[in-house]
């Protein structure tokens, strides 16, 4: 049987608790044993090295070196990472070996809570398999992102909220390689109410089981 394990806790505005019950409920339907925890010192056990999958939903929070050095080690052993918005993209601001792993880190969402699109640019990858372009209604996120994510939907910011931004396209979801592991993740998902959409709900749950061994 896989194994996945969810870490949840920092910032309580992204509703990490209950982003953390529907993720491990997805989880438990594909047939995995999911663990559920809200403490990073999770991320220190040396048994997180026999997981399939391990879910960051810790915005803001802070790693300690030991916690980290764990982390990146089990995940470049073959470990799959995966997550959603800032439980993922902005987690531990002062981890640059994290945010390395990660492929990003969010830096902004000009305008807050807005209505913008989201351009699937993947069409022919299993994640994104029979979605179309979407409008969707939540922060629509500025990162700071690595050239080497295989970037698979876009976003292009109009320039409305911060206009010397206008016409920059961001990655929105991305797939890459950290070592051995797979890594995943979307920016979509602000509050747990947004797992309701379709594609956030598809994308999210299709790209944790591409990330898992």
């Amino acid at each position: 049987m896989r194994e996945a394990l969810i870490v949840w806790g920092g910032w309580s505005g992204h509703e990490p608790e209950q982003g953390a019950r529907i993720v491990a409920g997805m989880l438990e339907q594909e047939g995995f044993k999911v663990y559920v925890e809200n403490t990073t010192e999770a991320f220190a056990d040396p048994a997180i090295a026999d997981m399939s999958l391990i879910v960051p939903i810790c915005t803001m929070w802070k790693i300690e070196k030991e916690e980290l050095d764990n982390l990146t080690r089990a995940v470049q052993n073959g470990v799959g990472l995966g997550g959603y918005h800032g439980g993922m993209g902005d987690a531990f601001r002062d981890a640059v070996a994290y945010q390395f792993m990660v492929g990003g880190q969010w830096v902004a969402h000009p305008g807050n809570i807005i209505d913008y699109r989201v351009n699937i640019t993947r069409p022919d990858d299993p994640v994104m398999a029979g979605l179309s372009d979407f409008d969707y209604t939540s922060e629509q996120y500025y990162m700071h992102v690595d050239p080497s994510n295989e970037v698979l939907a876009t976003t292009t910011f109009s320039g409305e909220h911060a206009p010397w931004i206008k016409g920059v396209v961001m990655p929105v979801v991305w797939k890459r390689r950290h070592g051995e592991g797979r890594v995943f993740y979307s920016s979509l998902g602000h509050v747990a109410s947004e797992f309701q959409h379709h594609e956030m709900r598809t994308i999210l749950h299709r790209g944790l089981l591409w990330a898992a061994r």
